[in-house]
């Protein structure tokens, strides 16, 4: 990255940042890391991305860099504003600084046309943000595109297939509105502090026209499923229906598969005979 500003490292001892356990923070210092998370999110040449916990200000720096016309950055952590504002002085008019929790920002009255969220999310807040901007109603949404940081471990639930162990409410969800992903791993001495362990960059992009279906009847049915994942489903699923195998029978499901073998069409039949 070369865009004129101080390395983050002088950033970081010029502000006295370290991150904080509590916040869910680690500073991401890899410039070709960071300028690669920006490419990830496809051509940023007009787009308004937004992104949640920018700490010092890296991957907001590829961002602009890479030619995003705004950038939204929301960041809790009142001891990073300086280095954002920093950044927004030699961006002038291109950077908005909203000081503030991710989970209670009202972050669709923050977009427009073109927007997408591009972030290195908080490991803390991470999952709950995801879910909360795949329940966005009426969808299409209002983002066009989704480039996130997790932990390894949670980007292979949103991406896990029907099969996979790891396969569950998280990955129904997922697989139900959205194409999603991993593109790539990020070691964890790529950040600062180092955390224990290894990160994934996961893309989600919405679709256009996903099955009809309530999103708390598809939620109600994960959860009750899932909530015995390891039981047949004729017996799981008494905590919806005292008698399953009519419903079951009717949605072509065999009352001896476990939740984790079904694919996303037959949740949503399941969650269909909820409202239906």
């Amino acid at each position: 990255m070369t865009d004129g500003l101080p390395p983050l490292r002088d950033v970081i001892r010029k502000y006295e940042l370290r991150a904080r356990k509590s916040l869910g923070q680690n500073f991401l210092l890899d410039t070709n890391l960071t300028d690669r998370i920006a490419r990830a999110g496809g051509d940023l040449e007009g787009a308004h991305v937004i992104e949640v916990g920018p700490g010092p200000g890296g991957l907001t720096r590829s961002l602009l860099a890479a030619g995003a016309a705004r950038v939204t950055a929301i960041e809790r952590d009142p001891r990073c504003l300086g280095a954002l504002e920093d950044i927004a002085d030699h961006w002038p008019g291109q950077l908005k600084i909203i000081e503030g929790d991710a989970l209670s920002v009202d972050i669709a009255s923050l977009a427009s046309d073109n927007s997408r969220i591009i972030a290195n999310l908080p490991y803390n807040i991470a999952t709950p943000l995801l879910i909360g901007w795949l329940q966005t109603e009426p969808w299409p949404p209002w983002f066009k595109r989704l480039t996130l940081m997790f932990q390894q471990e949670v980007a292979e639930r949103i991406t896990a297939q029907p099969g996979s162990k790891v396969f569950g409410r998280l990955s129904v969800l997922t697989g139900w509105r959205c194409d999603a992903r991993i593109l790539f791993k990020v070691p964890p001495e790529a950040f600062v502090p180092a955390p224990k362990v290894v990160s994934a960059i996961v893309d989600l992009v919405p679709r256009v026209s996903p099955e009809r279906c309530s999103v708390t009847a598809l939620e109600t049915v994960t959860r009750v499923a899932f909530g015995q994942r390891r039981k047949m489903l004729r017996a799981s699923l008494k905590g919806l229906w005292p008698d399953p195998e009519p419903v079951l029978s009717r949605t072509g499901i065999a009352p001896t598969a476990r939740p984790e073998t079904l694919s996303v069409s037959q949740f949503i039949a399941l969650a269909n005979c909820i409202t239906d």
